[in-house]
């Protein structure tokens, strides 16, 4: 059985404002088998979200997908017609946006919000889709689940409204759910409660989970692998145990180090010496050898190639494989 979502060797542009077309991904590599919990990671402007849209082909529309490939279920995303891609958005996966505020019709009941894959999905109608908004409600913990369904966003606070869109996500039954950030705007005790219920969604409904987070502590709470984003590409992918345990990526290691670094602030993305290059600004070499206190000349002029490093971990770095990308 192919992975139920599988993303290699990704590459997505945008235009520059001059001519021309800027990568903002640029080698992003993802694999999440079936029932599995894989968690997406790395520091604002790595492509973390970017990655995420593009699993389901709902990439802003100026961008282009010029390389790489992006399947669902062994099925060609980025080759399918719209009508399929309608059907995999809901009814394959669900997902959970990162700004509930932007995600959520301003002008529609939570409840009509709520139903609106099962309608489209499953041709729920009238009073049943009424009683199914208040099952999904209640089911992702919302108190009062009636009273939300007939409410309008902003007359629920930050946490609820990620609930509903949590519920939304739910509505059509999908096999695959995608959260992006999804405590982002939310406060420790919030974040914590929301990574419980996914948790326990995850469990009941035999969900697989593609979690992104910037918060290396949350995404250890939910799954079972990790791969690390740099740059607009995948520099390391590993057990959750095996990654925590034995870093081997430079990136991944300034990353834990700097989590042990900030105990006294959960919540808070750690940080790592030096900045994210800007997208398409990353130069020759490995795009971390800037910020690497382990670079040397041949990381400046060669770029590594993501390589398998024992144990069932791959690794783009010199200090695991010899293998670079063709063309350097």
């Amino acid at each position: 059985m192919p992975p139920i979502i599988e993303v290699e060797g990704l590459v997505v542009a945008f235009p520059k404002p001059g001519g021309g077309m800027r990568a903002v991904l640029d080698g992003v590599t993802l694999a999440v088998e079936a029932g599995e919990a894989m968690g997406l990671v790395g520091e604002s402007g790595c492509g973390k979200s970017l990655t995420a849209l593009a699993t389901v082909r709902l990439l802003p529309q100026t961008a282009r997908v010029v390389g790489g490939s992006v399947r669902l279920g062994g099925e060609d995303v980025l080759g399918a017609e719209e009508k399929r891609l309608c059907e995999l958005r809901g009814g394959v996966v669900g997902f959970v946006f990162q700004e509930p505020s932007r995600a959520l019709n301003p002008v529609r009941s939570v409840g009509s919000q709520v139903t609106e894959a099962a309608r489209l999905h499953l041709g729920v109608r009238g009073a049943a889709a009424t009683a199914l908004a208040g099952r999904l409600l209640a089911e992702v913990g919302l108190d009062e689940p009636d009273r939300v369904a007939h409410a309008y966003p902003h007359q629920l606070s930050g946490g609820e409204r990620q609930r509903v869109l949590l519920a939304s996500a739910l509505a059509a039954g999908p096999r695959v759910l995608i959260a992006d950030e999804p405590t982002s705007a939310l406060d420790t005790v919030s974040q914590q409660r929301l990574v419980e219920l996914i948790r326990r969604l995850r469990e009941s409904r035999g969900l697989t989970l593609l979690f992104v987070s910037h918060d290396l502590a949350l995404v250890g709470r939910l799954v079972e692998r990790v791969t690390v984003l740099y740059a607009g590409e995948t520099v390391e992918v590993a057990g959750r145990d095996a990654l925590f345990a034995d870093p081997r990526h430079p990136y991944t290691q300034a990353l834990l180090q700097a989590r042990l670094e900030s105990g006294d602030a959960p919540g808070l993305f750690p940080t790592v010496p030096g900045a994210v290059p800007r997208a398409g600004e990353w130069g020759t070499g490995c795009r971390f050898a800037p910020r690497c206190p382990h670079a040397w000349e041949r990381c400046r002029g060669a770029r590594p190639a993501l390589a398998p490093a024992g144990d069932g971990r791959t690794v783009r770095c010199f200090l695991a494989s010899d293998e670079e990308e063709p063309g350097g």
